[in-house]
């Protein structure tokens, strides 16, 4: 990565091992990674942290996946955080609700970690081009 500060990923998860799988390859791959066990503890450490981007689950007890996700795309301080999707539903309907609430990208779990990396990079990548274009 370029930048001399490790991107900042806060992924909110309530499965403890998908949570630390997720955890681990990010850290393994020079980012810093934030834990969140749900919606409530993620918009939390969202609002104090301002991360780089969110790595989301859909499906977590209390705020859900695409309340945080509404939440967030509502406050202007927010909205312009890439979020990638995480979830084990995999209908087409569930991918297009994900969409539809304003994720960035949609990631069906069991995932590879090599696909999620390479989709945060892309997910990093296009949040940098979004704002040089908006502050040329």
């Amino acid at each position: 990565m370029s930048d001399s500060s490790p991107k900042r990923i806060l992924v909110a998860e309530d499965e403890d091992v998908v949570r630390t799988i997720i955890g681990h390859v990010l850290k393994q791959n020079g980012y810093e990674a934030i834990m969140s066990r749900d919606g409530e503890e993620a918009l939390a450490l969202i609002k104090s942290r301002r991360p780089d981007a969110v790595i989301l689950d859909a499906m977590m007890p209390g705020l859900d996946g695409y309340e945080v996700l509404q939440t967030l795309r509502n406050d202007p301080n927010t909205a312009d955080i890439p979020v990638m999707m995480l979830s084990a539903r995999n209908l087409e309907r569930d991918v297009i609700t994900g969409f539809d609430f304003g994720a960035n990208d949609y990631l069906v779990k069991p995932f590879r970690p090599e696909e999620l990396l390479t989709r945060l990079k892309r997910l990093l990548g296009a949040a940098r081009q979004w704002e040089r274009d908006a502050h040329s």
